[in-house]
């Protein structure tokens, strides 16, 4: 096991430094800060100026140098817009975006994976039919249109829910969370649904189809044969076979919602790194590039936890990482 740690951390960082080039390219190559950043009366001399005090005069290589440098300290640099420290920002932004990822996360396990059950075990039951219905509305309809359907019904018809914001918070150290109180979970529900109902439909799906594949396989059969009961042959000895594209999928998902929350924060003004990501794009390079360097990072840390968990889930996967250390 600690070899496989120590090989899976090798690569992670290999790939974490790829993922750092190809994001400072890429930023290089939409075109100069500093046109946006000063008013369009600005002289030649202004921006040259800007230019120098940013350090965007100097080759590519020698920029990218001085970044990496310095984030290896964990100094980001200081946003162009904003005059403060990246990291100041990301802190402040991240905990909004973490708690609506994992709220909508939770709303799409706790409900996906119940009807994707139902729809696998049952799959001519009506009930049946109209989930697999509404997952393809889930997973067909564009999020910021479900989500401004949801706030024209909750919150402009029937004010049942706050439209925009994040609501009261209460701070826990150095960091402001609305989870803890009843005001915040008004504002967070309608984006946490918005968000949760493609990776719902998506989650639905494939807990259907994984457990009608294994529901045919010969060991339910012998299950069934010793009278076993349904729920029981469907509970500890199909769905653990599943196990593993579930992890799989809500790693992923679980990543995706917390990096591409993007038009959904933007639809209800949430105050999280996706909202912080749009007022960045066009003129706060290092905010750009941290925020996707640590996007890069969550997700390595996703795909990581993801093959620990398979360990533990399948212990066949253990044996094999074994014997293949062994050879």
């Amino acid at each position: 096991m600690l070899h496989f740690i120590l090989r899976r951390l090798v690569q992670s960082l290999i790939s974490l430094a790829a993922i750092s080039v190809l994001v400072f390219v890429v930023m290089f190559a939409l075109g100069d800060p500093v046109v946006a950043l000063l008013p369009p009366t600005a002289t030649a001399a202004d921006r040259d100026r800007l230019r120098k005090e940013l350090s965007l005069d100097r080759p590519l290589l020698v920029q990218y140098g001085l970044f990496m440098g310095r984030a290896v300290r964990g100094d980001f640099g200081l946003s162009y817009y904003q005059g403060r420290p990246v990291l100041d920002l990301i802190k402040e932004r991240a905990p909004a975006t973490f708690e609506l990822a994992t709220v909508s996360m939770l709303i799409a396990l706790l409900v996906g994976i119940p009807l994707g059950i139902l729809c696998g075990a049952w799959p001519k039951s009506l009930a049946s039919r109209v989930a697999m219905s509404v997952s393809m509305l889930g997973i067909s309809l564009p999020t910021f249109w479900l989500g401004l359907l949801l706030m024209m019904y909750f919150a402009v018809q029937h004010h049942w829910l706050p439209a925009t914001g994040r609501g009261e918070t209460v701070a826990i150290g150095s960091t402001q969370w609305s989870f803890l109180t009843r005001d915040g979970w008004a504002h967070l529900l309608l984006p946490a649904i918005t968000l949760s109902l493609h990776h719902l439909a998506m989650l639905l799906r494939l807990v259907r189809s994984e457990l009608l594949d294994i529901l045919k396989m010969p060991f339910i059969r012998v299950a069934r044969s010793y009278g076993i009961p349904e729920r029981k042959v469907i509970g500890q000895h199909a769905m653990r076979n599943t196990l593993i594209p579930i992890i799989t999928i809500s790693g992923v998902e679980f990543g995706q919602l917390l990096a591409f929350s993007v038009v959904t924060e933007t639809i209800f003004s949430w105050p999280g790194l996706g909202k912080l990501l749009i007022e960045s794009i066009y003129v706060d390079r290092p905010v750009v590039v941290t925020y996707l360097m640590l996007t890069g990072v969550v997700f390595l840390i996703i795909n990581f936890t993801v093959d620990l968990l398979y360990a533990l889930v399948d212990p066949r996967i253990r044996l094999s990482s074994r014997k293949a250390t062994a050879a």
